[in-house]
């Protein structure tokens, strides 16, 4: 049973990180639908947001369908954005980086699940650096300081590592207590999703070759 669930687990995770990429990907290649996206960059990002907040707050009172129907929403609308990072950087250094980044997941995804510390002890920490690189991102856009991005990417890149380790660990100790087997891969897909598309996004950030 314990298997079964976390087989869905990642099986959601990929489906959902295949919407993402592949809706970039397809939005990219398509003139038209990129510089609509493009010029909407700001209501596709607050609709991303806004299904994040949904999803996160309401999830435990969604229908099955309905946790399903929102995460592959969500996955879609973060694919819409993408489409900039294929627009930015070199294709070869995307997948480059995007294993990179898987590694790193296995590593952390498998240590968060085998390991016997009690991870939770550092939740104030991940919540509180989480809290400080959206802060002082926000911040640098007016600063525009190439020190201070190098800085957050660096400090986010560790805080999402963290993340995936404490995630995980979480995910394992809560995912039996909900009922539905679907529901719970849904749930558990979710977090490790976000966890890596952020990690991604940083490791692109500091390692991405651009575009000339």
């Amino acid at each position: 049973m314990r298997e079964n669930i976390f087989s869905k687990v990642f099986l959601w995770m990929f489906i959902g990180l295949l919407v993402s990429f592949g809706t970039g990907w397809y939005v990219f290649n398509n003139e038209n639908m990129f510089y609509n996206v493009v010029d909407k960059w700001m209501i596709i990002t607050i609709v991303e947001l806004g299904l994040a907040f949904v999803f996160g707050l309401f999830i435990n009172k969604l229908s099955t369908l309905w946790a399903k129907i929102l995460y592959i929403l969500y996955s879609f609308t973060t694919g819409l954005t993408f489409a900039v990072i294929f627009a930015a950087y070199e294709l070869s250094s995307i997948i480059y980086v995007f294993g990179i980044t898987s590694f790193l997941f296995l590593v952390l995804a498998i240590y968060g699940y085998k390991t016997k510390k009690d991870l939770t002890k550092l939740s104030t920490i991940l919540f509180v650096g989480l809290f400080g690189i959206v802060i002082a991102g926000i911040v640098n856009i007016f600063l525009n300081n190439t020190m201070m991005d190098l800085i957050i990417t660096v400090v986010g890149i560790v805080v999402f590592m963290g993340f995936i380790a404490y995630d995980m660990q979480k995910i394992k100790e809560i995912i039996y207590s909900i009922e539905d087997p679907d529901k719970a891969g849904i749930i558990g897909a979710f977090e490790l999703y976000l966890d890596f598309i952020n990690l991604f996004l940083k490791l692109l950030r500091l390692f991405g070759k651009s575009k000339d």
